[in-house]
């Protein structure tokens, strides 16, 4: 939480039963990659849940990998970055280096309508993938 918000007496803090993560698994993040064109275009709640569906199919695709697991874990101090592709064309070129260098990923490709929205990684120390993702900015 926010140190400016409070619980209701009596209720607990999302996660503060889980232990704290260990130190294999403090230099892990999750990265997504948002198609700026559609998160200026489309309602702010409709390009988040894209985001939200990208994240989650790639944990759930890759949840038997130690990192992953280690990640879930954190439980409140996971960490994840949502950079910013300018369009379609610039996902997919991602995509595909992600490919060619075996970066486990997912793209979420919205239906009906069969377009590619977002991808996300499963979760990585960060210096595994950066290099890859060093040209996206920070989605605003």
């Amino acid at each position: 939480l926010a140190p400016d918000m409070h619980l209701p007496a009596g209720c607990a803090a999302p996660y503060s039963g889980m232990a704290a993560p260990g130190a294999a698994a403090a230099g892990l993040v999750q990265y997504v990659v948002l198609r700026g064109d559609l998160a200026r275009s489309w309602p702010l709640g409709a390009a988040v849940a894209q985001g939200c569906h990208a994240a989650l199919a790639a944990a759930h695709q890759h949840r038997e990998h130690p990192d992953t697991r280690a990640y879930l874990e954190m439980g409140g101090a996971m960490r994840t970055v949502v950079l910013e592709a300018p369009d379609e064309a610039a996902l997919t070129a991602l995509a595909e280096t992600l490919k060619q260098n075996s970066i486990d990923h997912q793209v979420w490709t919205e239906q009906p309508e069969n377009v590619a929205t977002c991808l996300a990684l499963r979760p990585y120390p960060k210096d595994q993938v950066h290099q890859h993702l060093k040209k996206f900015k920070l989605l605003k």
